[in-house]
């Protein structure tokens, strides 16, 4: 594994939880009788990990294995059993003495739905509840589960309704739907007015933790790992431990990416920022249980948070010493790891210590994440390179997108302690915008670098292997644009030390290659800056000013008829000829004209042409597409005038010449003046670490530049040096790398000081 980074997340420790107790759980009797006759119940083990205690320094460690509990692969069927239980008994006013086939023929004559929203687990259990009671379940899920683990909760009989967001809605959703006199929501996680349900349910956990008592006869656990979602486990681990006759502590752990206690204990935040999905599925919610908050606010003694890498390396560990563990379970004994010397000291673990972890799910299937711990940039952008980012809507085979690439950004920003946003209005297109908050007298830096590429074939080399040769690193991306995204990921992390007064933003981005659908995408959801820097590779110069262009298509019509009817057919594809010649000469005329002074003469090319349905045919329609590369003061309407009267003319001299014209897309050019305010900043610390004078100019290709400085927001584009963009060899300078984070991280500390 890598060594933490310096940037890490902290723990959150809380002194007073030494000394406060929780209220006791009043019903345990009636819990332990209850699932002393539940189908399949025993107790599940808890085993001894000496390896993993001789690693941590401590005297014993000790994980229980929720790997099968009564038939099913989490521990979730504790409390999704009492609380159904007790809300349907409570609905049809029957005693807790009712049995379960009591309960049957009790539900046939006043049937009910039960409902519930989940991540995996918890709605399993649910539907296998509904299945013992012989009535209907309806489970709602986030947009982002695995089909297979859908495929389970239908196996037990579920309806199962997918929302189009994330957990936290379709718990909104799975309770609106349950808003019916025969409806019944049995739902984990506690809000205004829906609180009884949950409460059972937290109660009905802590029948794994009087297991443990048991096992350990009598023997107090001095620190108790327990993961964390929405909080209601947590909770009932803490009211188990924290009573006047125990002194055990407890921490809690959650994925970096959905730190809801974590960000509420240190920061307040109700709600945290939707962030990066985990594999840690099970622990992804964005809120905190309100009636498990007051508990684990005064309750827990420390507060974690791990990375899916951290996690994985855990579930590795347990796998190789016999404990089938998921990520979620796996995630305590990433926690226990995480603790260094000076917090054992602090939490008085010595090698007397007893550690329990509690693992709360068996093995499942997860997508092998990325370790995110590299502060590096050049170590940065080989792990950006390394996941294959190609863009969908280029090539002759699509890309996968930005998907993964996003989640490993919001991962290595959280990791860090740096807000995440996670930003798909069209699906399977994420953007991701980090924030360094400052103080809030200063002005925001906003860093803008896309996260796609074009496509990996013709590559001659291995694309997605980030080599480095003769201070060169090669690999699809590497220059375009990943080394520029990997400098400002790294200058928001050093910036984050500096506390400085204003915010610095990364906007890392979908779809640049094609349409800018991302940062299209970031500006529509509001997000703005005093200024702007987009890292693409321009050899550390200063680009202030750079081309638009405007796409036509010109489809050419003819006569559909058979090959040997020339007297019917009109051929589109030879008559296109004629437009094809006349582009020609109109390109080059386009070299004539009188240049614009930073970024040269405007250009026109042919880039596609289709037509035709088969060879014995007349084709009815030949496509030709267009690109036009534009200079200041050009606009769509000025370049469709022109290609209408190239069309124009052809048609006045070509007997039967039909055409149509449409623009199908355009982005504007990009300037900013050589003696405005951000270009000497630029310079004035380029220069300071390259020691040369950088040279300012313009450039003939197209970027997000545009786009933000026509938002209002002045914008500079400066970034390493590199070649091969689009080619069968991609690479950057490695130290160029070095220098570009140098430089935005002075020119972060003086712009938003």
């Amino acid at each position: 594994m890598s060594p933490s980074s310096p940037h890490r997340r902290p723990l959150h420790f809380n002194p007073r939880a030494k000394h406060w107790f929780a209220p006791p759980n009043q019903d345990l009797p009636d819990i332990a009788r209850f699932h002393q006759r539940f189908p399949g119940y025993a107790p599940t083990a808890l085993v001894s990990l000496p390896s993993v205690a001789r690693a941590a320094g401590v005297g014993a460690v000790y994980v229980k294995n929720e790997a099968d509990r009564c038939g099913l692969p989490a521990f979730k069927i504790l409390g999704a059993s009492w609380g159904t239980y007790r809300a349907v008994t409570a609905r049809l006013e029957l005693p807790l003495s009712t049995t379960f086939d009591a309960i049957q023929q009790a539900l046939a004559n006043s049937p009910l739905t039960l409902y519930a929203a989940t991540d995996g687990n918890h709605g399993r259990a649910v539907a296998r509840m509904a299945a013992l009671f012989g009535i209907a379940a309806e489970i709602h899920v986030p947009y982002c589960m695995k089909e297979e683990v859908v495929n389970l909760i239908r196996e037990e009989g579920a309806n199962v309704i997918v929302s189009k967001r994330d957990y936290d809605v379709a718990m909104q959703e799975a309770f609106v739907a349950s808003q019916h006199p025969q409806g019944l929501l049995i739902q984990d996680c506690s809000f205004a007015g829906y609180t009884q349900v949950p409460q059972w349910i937290v109660d009905g956990y802590e029948t794994m933790t009087h297991e443990i008592d048991e096992q350990l006869a009598g023997q107090t656990p001095d620190l108790v790992i327990v993961p964390v979602g929405v909080g209601s486990f947590a909770h009932s681990v803490v009211t188990h431990y924290k009573t006047p006759t125990s002194s055990s502590q407890v921490m809690a752990v959650e994925p970096d990416t959905a730190a809801s206690l974590w960000k509420r204990l240190v920061r307040a935040e109700e709600a945290s920022a939707l962030s990066a999905p985990t594999i840690m599925a099970g622990l992804e919610c964005s809120t905190v249980s309100e009636q498990s908050w007051p508990v684990l606010q005064h309750g827990v003694d420390v507060s974690a948070t791990v990375s899916d890498f951290e996690a994985h390396a855990a579930c590795e560990t347990l796998h190789e010493l016999g404990v089938a563990a998921g990520p979620c379970g796996a995630a305590a004994l990433a926690g226990l790891r995480r603790l260094t010397s000076d917090d054992k000291a602090a939490l008085g673990l010595d090698g007397n210590s007893t550690v329990v972890l509690l693992s709360t799910e068996g093995l499942r299937s997860y997508d092998i994440p990325h370790d995110v711990a590299d502060d590096d940039p050049v170590a940065l952008t080989q792990a950006l390179v390394r996941i294959n980012s190609a863009n969908p809507a280029l090539g002759s085979e699509p890309g996968p997108g930005e998907t993964e690439i996003a989640k490993f950004v919001c991962s290595w920003f959280e990791y860090r302690d740096i807000d995440a946003h996670w930003i798909e209005p069209v699906k399977g297109r994420p953007s991701v915008v980090a924030v360094v908050k400052g103080r809030g007298d200063g002005k925001r830096l906003l860093l803008n670098g896309h996260m796609d590429t074009v496509t990996l074939l013709g590559y001659e080399d291995n694309p997605l292997n980030p080599r480095i040769q003769d201070g060169k690193l090669y690999g699809r991306g590497s220059a375009d644009m990943k080394s520029g995204l990997a400098a400002q990921m790294v200058t928001a992390a050093n910036i984050k030390r500096r506390q400085l007064a204003g915010d610095v933003v990364v906007t890392a981005v979908a779809d640049e290659e094609f349409e800018s659908l991302g940062t299209v995408n970031v500006l529509d959801a509001g997000w703005r800056a005093d200024a702007a820097i987009v890292s693409e590779c321009t050899d550390m110069a200063i680009t202030r000013a750079h081309k638009g262009f405007v796409w036509l298509e010109i489809h050419v019509h003819g006569v559909a008829a058979h090959g040997s009817r020339p007297d019917l057919g009109y051929d589109a594809i030879s008559k296109s000829g004629y437009v094809l010649v006349e582009l020609d000469r109109y390109s080059q005329q386009l070299q004539q004209r009188e240049a614009d002074p930073v970024v040269g003469p405007p250009s026109a090319h042919a880039s596609l042409i289709q037509g035709g349905e088969e060879v014995s045919s007349y084709p009815a329609k030949c496509t030709i597409t267009l690109e036009r590369r534009t200079v200041a003061d050009e606009s769509p309407a000025t370049v469709e005038r022109e290609i209408r009267d190239i069309l124009d003319r052809i048609a006045a001299t070509t007997p039967g010449f039909q055409y149509d014209l449409r623009v199908t897309f355009d982005r504007p050019p990009f300037h900013m003046a050589e003696d405005a305010p951000l270009t000497q900043l630029v310079r004035k610390h380029t220069e300071s670490v390259t020691r040369s004078k950088p040279k300012i100019a313009g450039a003939p290709y197209w970027t997000d530049s545009a786009l933000l400085l026509d938002a209002g927001i002045p914008t500079i584009l400066f970034g390493p040096r590199g070649e091969g963009f689009h080619a069968k060899e991609e690479f950057v300078y490695t130290e160029s790398i070095l220098q570009t984070t140098q430089v935005l991280t002075q020119i972060a500390e003086e712009f938003c000081a």
